[in-house]
């Protein structure tokens, strides 16, 4: 099976450690991600359910645009 990415852009961060927090949040959900303030992106490894995704961004207080 091929590992896929996917981008999403993420808003509302204000600085380098509110991407680190995401990574953070979602590898202890069982994601590889790579999280940057700097394009405002979210790049995930693999299969993953978006609304899970969505929903800890969101309790971070961040906003995921599909």
């Amino acid at each position: 099976m091929l590992n896929s990415k996917k981008t999403y852009k993420i808003k509302g961060m204000t600085c380098d450690s509110c991407a680190k927090m995401i990574e953070l949040d979602l590898e202890d959900a069982g994601h590889i991600c790579k999280c940057s303030y700097a394009t405002e992106t979210l790049e995930i490894e693999g299969d993953h359910d978006i609304k899970k995704v969505i929903d800890i961004i969101k309790k971070a207080g961040y906003t995921l645009e599909k």
